[in-house]
């Protein structure tokens, strides 16, 4: 089940959490997660080893398949999206930014 992993829920977090409930009922053992960086800025994970041999942009693509219905306003607060297998949790910088944040000054 997807989940915030920090931080206070708001309105615009629960759309964005409904789609990713969504991308793990279409692809069985992945997780998604979400969390408020600062008043403007959402980041989204979702580990799905199906990622593997895919291209950036390929990831990039799949992930946004499930957040173009969301409002513009809501699109523009999504700053991370990060589509990765396991295989490479720990080599991604950018994923270790999402576990342990740098505090943002917003």
């Amino acid at each position: 089940m997807a989940r915030i992993l920090r931080g206070s829920e708001d309105d615009d977090l629960r759309h964005v959490l409904e789609r990713l409930e969504r991308y793990e009922r279409d692809h069985p053992g992945s997780e998604a997660s979400t969390y408020r960086q600062n008043s403007a800025s959402i980041r989204i994970r979702i580990i799905d080893d199906r990622a593997a041999g895919m291209s950036r942009s390929s990831r990039h693509k799949e992930g946004w398949k499930y957040l173009e219905d969301l409002g513009e306003d809501i699109q523009q607060q999504i700053t991370v999206l990060l589509l990765l297998p396991r295989a490479e949790l720990r080599s991604s910088f950018m994923n270790l930014e999402f576990d342990d944040p740098v505090r943002s000054a917003i």
